[in-house]
């Protein structure tokens, strides 16, 4: 079973994600828990690109590449071998964000982005998808609680948010 976690930042889909991972973990289910942008190496080394606060030039469609080539890593590296062994795989973040930030928030084609996608995943969907929904200004407000993870996206106008 592949789940995905999604929500605005500081909804606290990271921290739902590991209490989901112990619980499942618990009931005996083999259990591996992701995140996006990451969860490989390759995928790491896009996401200190997409996240660092000196890239603020980055147009719209270098990041919704950039995500996508951290995607179809993770897939092909992490989740999809994982799903064939039987493996529940629990993400923090997939698609649905890349939709909502680049297709939403920096008004890309959806329907194109949705076509690249199915490329990057080989048209791999979450069995079920939990949004956690928080107002973009209390999720800012938690997020400036941890100032060292504060981000390049974390520092988009509360309009994109």
């Amino acid at each position: 079973m592949f789940i995905t976690l999604e929500g605005p930042e500081g909804s606290g889909k990271t921290t739902l994600c590991k209490r989901l991972e112990l619980l499942l973990a618990s009931k005996g289910h083999d259990v591996v828990s992701v995140r996006e942008p990451g969860g490989t190496l390759i995928g790491q080394k896009v996401r200190d690109v997409l996240l660092d606060q000196e890239n603020t030039g980055m147009v719209p469609q270098a990041e919704f590449l950039l995500f996508s080539a951290s995607r179809a890593q993770l897939v092909r590296e992490v989740v999809k071998p994982h799903l064939d062994a039987g493996v529940v795989v629990l993400c923090d973040r997939f698609l649905d964000s890349s939709l909502a930030y680049q297709g939403y928030g920096h008004q890309l084609e959806v329907d194109v982005l949705r076509e690249i996608s199915g490329f990057v995943t080989a048209g791999l969907q979450p069995d079920l998808t939990f949004l956690l929904d928080v107002l973009p200004e209390e999720g800012l407000r938690r997020r400036k609680q941890a100032p060292d993870t504060w981000n390049r996206l974390d520092a988009y106008s509360i309009e994109f948010h």
